[in-house]
């Protein structure tokens, strides 16, 4: 299965099977990729390098669904980023063509000479394969970059670091987990994104003046704790400045969590069934529960005004 992303026409297939013609040659970028942090931007970014200048496709391959999914799916990280968005972001660095290889059980069992012979020599003819320090496949992870390097041409791309530390997926991971919304989009090289379906909620914020919309998550994707942010949220009308807020909002007795988000300059409109993408810049409290809903409103108004003056 084939599609083309509209922003780069990259190519996307599904699986190594199929009609699809056999490359002339490809220069090989291979990991999770989950966020597309600025580490793996630097993988991707030597990948198209390497290819440019050697007059070939750049190819990733990646995966449709995090390996511990299948190995260990009570262990499973939560996402940093949707299939989709990755897939959007990776379009955006100039690779060609995405392999997505399914992670099933079986394939999980592949030995890491078969994974470089059926995928990276029969089917995509790699010349050259990139990959970060720690990258390892097959069964167990018995592939490595020595493995590797004694087959092929092979481009080991040093770690990014911030602050003295490796960038990784899960360091952030912890740092949308504690609530560093800022510090996480230092690492993604862009605001954190969170995508859900619009969906009716209790009607509660528009009675008090603050009409939201409320969240339904896809896939099984990461999500600060609770409290309110700033942030924008982008809407099939275009984007809007948003705050959102994150909890069971205990001063009007909720109990369920809820993710939602009152829109500065939405122009109105129905919205639900939409997919809107929610991305966080800062964090501006913990949720709290108040005395009275005069005082939860004169907050709410507090929030709003930070965020229309960008002091957060």
């Amino acid at each position: 299965m084939t599609s083309e992303s509209p922003s780069s026409r990259m190519e996307i297939r599904f699986g190594i099977e199929g009609d699809s013609p056999k490359l002339p040659g490809s220069i090989v970028c291979v990991g999770t990729f989950d966020g597309v942090h600025l580490g793996h931007q630097a993988v991707i970014r030597q990948c198209v390098k390497a290819a440019r200048e050697a007059g070939l496709p750049a190819v990733l391959v990646t995966f449709d669904r995090h390996p511990a999914a299948t190995l260990a799916p009570d262990r499973v990280p939560y996402s940093i980023g949707t299939l989709a968005l990755n897939i959007e972001r990776i379009a955006g660095l100039g690779i060609d063509l995405a392999v997505l290889l399914p992670f099933t059980r079986a394939f999980s069992q592949w030995s890491a000479t078969e994974f470089f012979e059926e995928v990276l020599v029969d089917s995509l003819n790699s010349r050259t394969v990139v990959i970060g320090t720690d990258f390892g496949f097959g069964r167990g992870r018995e592939g490595n970059a020595t493995f590797l390097q004694e087959r092929i041409d092979t481009h080991v791309v040093e770690p990014v670091s911030s602050n003295g530390e490796r960038i990784s997926s899960s360091r952030i991971r912890r740092l949308l987990a504690g609530g560093a919304v800022a510090e996480a989009a230092t690492l993604l090289g862009r605001p954190f994104e969170y995508v859900g379906v619009a969906v009716k909620g209790a009607g509660m914020g528009a009675r008090l003046g603050f009409p939201t919309a409320n969240l339904a998550p896809l896939d099984r994707q990461a999500l600060p704790p609770d409290g309110v942010y700033a942030g924008t949220c982008l809407t099939p009308k275009g984007e809007s400045r948003a705050a959102i807020s994150i909890g069971s909002r205990p001063t009007v007795g909720g109990t369920e969590p809820a993710t939602e988000a009152f829109l500065l300059d939405y122009p109105g409109g129905d919205l639900y069934g939409a997919v809107l993408r929610l991305r966080f810049d800062a964090r501006l409290r913990d949720q709290c529960k108040f005395s009275s809903l005069e005082e939860l409103i004169e907050q709410m108004r507090a929030d709003v005004e930070r965020i229309t003056s960008g002091e957060f």
